[in-house]
């Protein structure tokens, strides 16, 4: 397995930073505002920003010749339905849930790998799988249990989880040579006509300006989240094996949960606490490499 350059692990502990405090800054955004149209404006926002980045990096934005379809197809989980869903489930849910459940997208990338792609599972795998679906289960059934609770919400984001695991997985299966920046570029413009048409016909009756604690999410998002990490996360993705590079993601619901009850004032409840054990059990056994015999 290709191991992290130290560059790697700088990246990778900013990258942990930035999407663990992005979860209360999303709650933050959707609170009040249609969430579709939230995502959207960071998604458009974003363009300009990794346009620009890409011209001071000398990176052509030119897509391959015969690749285009290509970069859909990998739009289409990677970002599209990953970032409709999980802010869907986002509105509805805590931010501190819906990180744990999200982030159990390293279980979902070695299961697409096992099922669609033939590749071979360690038994010690099977356990964390085993200990990723608990972590959820407790999650779901704690929804199920409140008269306020949301489990379409977490339905929704474990469905987004499973839908970037398959992406990742793709990600590295199909090759595309082009700059990291570009492709991220591409893959995000792609996404963004689909979700126009999502929050036309779903939220334009609900449309105003954003507040400035809104537009400051829309801001951090486009900036940080899709400027900056999302190009980060490419670059683990298209260097590293998919298990590998799911890595980056271990502390993240950690760190989300945490910033939530900080920021939000949200109160994480045992099911919270416990679930979110299981899945860094689960994440950290598929991470694990087995040991050859002497």
């Amino acid at each position: 397995m290709t191991s992290f350059t130290r560059k790697d692990l700088i990246l990778l502990a900013m990258l942990t930073l930035c999407w663990g405090l992005n979860w209360p800054i999303m709650k933050i955004g959707v609170r009040e505002f249609p969430p579709i149209t939230f995502r959207l404006l960071g998604m458009v926002g974003a363009l300009p920003v990794l346009w620009l980045a890409a011209r001071m990096q000398n990176a052509s934005l030119a897509i391959p010749r015969g690749k285009v379809a290509a970069l859909i197809k990998l739009s289409v989980p990677n970002m599209f339905l990953w970032n409709v869903l999980m802010i869907l489930g986002v509105s509805m849910l805590s931010s501190g849930r819906a990180a744990i459940l999200g982030y159990t997208m390293p279980v979902w990338a070695v299961l697409s790998g096992l099922l669609l792609f033939g590749e071979k599972l360690p038994r010690l795998a099977w356990c964390g799988i085993l200990c990723a679906l608990a972590g959820a289960m407790l999650l779901l059934s704690s929804e199920f249990s409140q008269l306020s609770g949301h489990p379409i919400g977490s339905l929704m984001v474990l469905l987004a989880a499973a839908f970037w695991g398959y992406g990742t997985v793709l990600v590295k299966r199909m090759p595309i040579e082009m700059p990291t920046i570009s492709m991220t570029f591409w893959l995000l413009a792609f996404s963004t006509v689909p979700t126009i048409a999502l929050a036309v016909a779903f939220e334009s009756a609900s449309w105003r300006m954003p507040s400035a604690a809104e537009w400051s999410a829309v801001v951090y998002n486009a900036l940080i989240v899709f400027g900056f990490a999302q190009v980060v996360w490419y670059r683990l993705a298209r260097n590293l094996p998919p298990v590998a590079s799911s890595l980056s993601v271990m502390m993240i619901p950690v760190v989300g949960v945490f910033s939530g009850a900080l920021m939000l004032g949200e109160t994480p409840h045992w099911q919270d606490y416990s679930a979110t054990v299981l899945i860094v059990i689960a994440m950290s056994t598929i991470m694990l490499k087995p040991r050859r015999a002497l």
